[in-house]
């Protein structure tokens, strides 16, 4: 018996010495790995134009045009300056195709390029408001989520202008895919950044067809910056409307998903008066009435410092004064939250702050009943809030 394991060690360890690695693998040399994909509307480039004058096209309808970001570019070899004036070149290049299938146009670039593209790397993907108001993300996104090469962490955002202008850098040196990825991992200094929606969770929200949000972003200059919110329609998978900074803000607050930032507010002078967030939780309390309709109670509390005020007289050291403005900071923020609830209730008929999903976890049974139309019940439901805010210090100060 003892020789016959010993035999087995043997041959398990010379097997192991004949491995070459997976079968399937492809030197990463050998490909080019695109790191961010957007979607716009149909519109060729001028080199797609030209390539079709030449002869280069085939059947196809131009609804969209996918543009990918290739890192690393390979263009001079192992050097990164340019040969003209020495200065940084980019680290990434992108490529632009237009036709009416995402796998179609990807399998197209091989005939542009010298690398298969693949996306095992692929960190976000940027879809134009324009394209999601003509077609539902579902659509869109069809081979993105079938395809087994693409994690089910990429970041989906929307854009309001080109999508595809987002991914331009005026930053020698910066890849704009990793430049979108980083920008999230600022929520604890601003809660006017959402957590973001990944493609696994995309996924279950179009199954579901839950109304939801996508961060939007704006270019100007190739800058970019966070901006709201893009509203997609549960029923529908196509863009509304959208939310304003302040509207991410207030979800944040509702969730309580606030990780840091600021409330900014003006004292009865229309002087600046700004709360630094310390900390911050809240409870969303959900209940059916004996009429079987929904009701919700949100209690919001927070800790924070006065950190900063233009022109006022005010002790911060004194209690009444704290009192006060305690008192100017929730009259704002209450001001903020129901300025999102008429706008989800009333203006776009949505629900996205999180509170079907708690009566789906206190109510279950109620909520199989009204989780179809439950946009068109949520517009209709009563809210309450209970806000409070403690100043706990006031930064360095001198009377």
């Amino acid at each position: 018996m003892y020789r016959r394991r010993l035999c087995l060690t043997f041959l398990a360890a010379a097997l192991l010495l004949t491995e070459t690695g997976c079968w399937s693998s492809n030197e990463i040399e050998d490909l080019s790995m695109y790191t961010a994909l957007t979607i716009d509307a149909g519109q060729p480039t001028q080199t797609e134009q030209t390539f079709e004058k030449e002869g280069g096209s085939y059947l196809k309808d131009n609804k969209i045009t996918v543009t990918i970001e290739i890192v690393p570019k390979q263009s001079y070899g192992n050097s990164n300056k340019t040969p003209d004036t020495g200065a940084k070149a980019p680290n990434y290049v992108n490529i632009s195709e237009t036709g009416d299938s995402v796998l179609e146009i990807l399998r197209q670039f091989a005939i542009r390029l010298d690398r298969p593209v693949i996306g095992h790397h692929l960190k976000v993907i940027v879809i134009s408001r324009q394209l999601l108001q003509e077609q539902r993300i579902q659509d869109l996104m069809d081979f993105v989520l079938r395809d087994n090469d693409i994690r089910p962490s990429c970041l989906i955002l929307m854009s309001e202008g080109r999508a595809a202008d987002t991914l331009k850098t005026k930053f020698g040196g910066e890849i704009p895919a990793f430049h979108l990825r980083g920008m999230t991992r600022n929520r604890f200094r601003n809660s006017r950044i959402m957590k973001g929606i990944i493609t696994s969770e995309l996924d279950a929200l179009m199954h579901a067809k839950k109304s939801f949000l996508l961060q939007n972003i704006v270019e100007a200059n190739q800058e970019v910056e966070f901006s709201g919110g893009g509203v997609i329609k549960g029923d529908t998978g196509r863009w509304i409307g959208n939310l304003e900074q302040q509207d991410i803000e207030s979800i944040a607050w509702i969730k309580g998903d606030v990780k840091g930032g600021t409330l900014k507010t003006y004292n009865p002078d229309h002087q600046t008066v700004t709360y630094e967030i310390k900390s911050a939780k809240s409870k969303i309390s959900a209940k059916v009435n004996k009429d079987h309709e929904p009701e919700f109670h949100v209690s919001i509390e927070s800790e924070g410092r006065l950190i900063e005020k233009w022109k006022d007289p005010g002790l911060p050291s004194k209690k009444e004064y704290l009192e006060k403005m305690q008192g100017i900071f929730k009259e704002r923020l209450t001001e903020m939250i129901q300025s999102l609830m008429h706008k989800m209730q009333s203006e776009f008929k949505v629900e996205v702050a999180g509170f079907g999903d708690r009566l789906s976890v206190e109510e279950p049974q109620e909520w199989k009943k009204l989780k179809d139309h439950w946009d068109e019940t949520f517009s209709r439901t009563p809210v309450t809030f209970d806000i409070k805010l403690t100043i706990t210090d006031y930064g360095s100060f001198t009377e």
